[in-house]
């Protein structure tokens, strides 16, 4: 019997973002799903000169997500009650579809919070379109 063909990688194009209480629209752009945990060098002094590498402290990068601005204010909203002191954390997704529409892989973080907002850079010299930029820290994810 021949070998299975090799799977066809999902395009990077194809996502949707999904946070609790916020109905957003498309993203352009969203970066950040990475973490690490870190190296525990240990000997005991039974062992010579070699060391056990032992696992550490799990690590988490945040979520930037970029799309271009509408009159729909609900990211500004939440940003703002962390400027005034109330951090409401949410559950969020970030979902990959393939060319059909279809989910096919979702990465879930948990009590994410907004850290950073940065609003489009204008400049009349081009058409492009302004972008608003939401940085979302959090205390973990998974792959469903």
């Amino acid at each position: 019997m021949p070998p299975a063909p090799p799977a066809t990688p999902y395009s990077a194009l194809n996502f949707r973002v999904e946070l609790d209480g916020i109905t957003v629209a498309a993203f352009s752009e969203c970066s950040g799903l990475a973490s690490e945990i870190d190296v525990i060098e240990y000997r005991s002094g039974s062992e010579g000169t070699s060391t056990r590498k032992l696992p550490g402290l799990r690590k988490f990068a945040n979520i930037v997500l970029k799309r271009g601005i509408t009159k729909d204010r609900q990211l500004w909203d939440w940003y703002k009650t962390v400027l005034d002191g109330v951090v409401q954390r949410k559950q969020g997704s970030i979902v990959m579809m393939d060319d059909s529409g279809q989910e096919v892989l979702r990465w879930n973080f948990h009590r994410g919070w907004p850290r950073k907002y940065e609003g489009p850079t204008f400049n009349a010299k081009t058409s492009a379109v302004a972008i608003e930029t939401l940085e979302i820290t959090h205390e973990g994810f998974e792959l469903a």
